[in-house]
């Protein structure tokens, strides 16, 4: 199925095994060099058993072909401006992405982080991390990861640190701008 510019999607996130985790609403914005974005505007709905909350700021995601993650951008005014979650390579079902959350996350913090953030215990202003190293671990055995998944994620978290670390495109916080511009225009 094709997607225009403006079309309704849906996320909807598992965790191995096929259990429920994060879903939420969103719009089609268009595609580029980098893959497909989709853009969340502030106060999008996002829910997982146990848990929900409406976003606080814009965000944009880049969701590539065949790639072991989901990058999320997110406006101003939030405690990260990166937050990629590694999964198993995500698929289209209609209008749904579908795509199996592998626990890593790779998020540069916010330049302009408050000390007092909550968030300012995991790294520092414009600081990267490799998050949930410890559930991914765990998840190895509880939810019996095959290996090439393993390797494949954590080879892919590793990169995406090094990329986001040095600024590469699409993490140079330049690429996703025209595409928070385009999630405005189509409000």
């Amino acid at each position: 199925m094709t997607h225009a510019p403006g079309d309704p999607i849906r996320v909807e996130m598992t965790k191995w095994g096929d259990r429920p985790h994060w879903e939420f609403d969103g719009v089609f914005l268009g595609s580029d060099s980098y893959g497909e974005w989709l853009g969340f505007p502030a106060g999008t709905h996002n829910s997982r058993p146990g848990h929900a909350f409406d976003s606080a700021v814009d965000a944009v995601t880049l969701v590539s072909r065949d790639a072991y993650w989901v990058a999320t951008f997110q406006g101003p005014g939030l405690w990260c401006d990166t937050y990629i979650d590694v999964t198993a390579p995500p698929t289209w079902d209609g209008r749904v992405l579908r795509a199996v959350d592998l626990d890593l996350d790779v998020i540069r913090m916010a330049a302009d982080l408050s000390p007092t953030d909550p968030m300012a215990k995991v790294a520092g202003p414009g600081e990267v991390v490799i998050d949930d190293e410890d559930e991914f671990l765990e998840h190895q055995v509880s939810f019996g990861y095959p290996a090439d998944v393993i390797a494949a994620a954590r080879a892919s978290a590793d990169e995406l640190f090094d990329a986001v670390q040095d600024r590469v495109a699409p993490y140079d916080q330049k690429a996703h701008l025209p595409w928070l511009e385009e999630l405005s225009r189509l409000r």
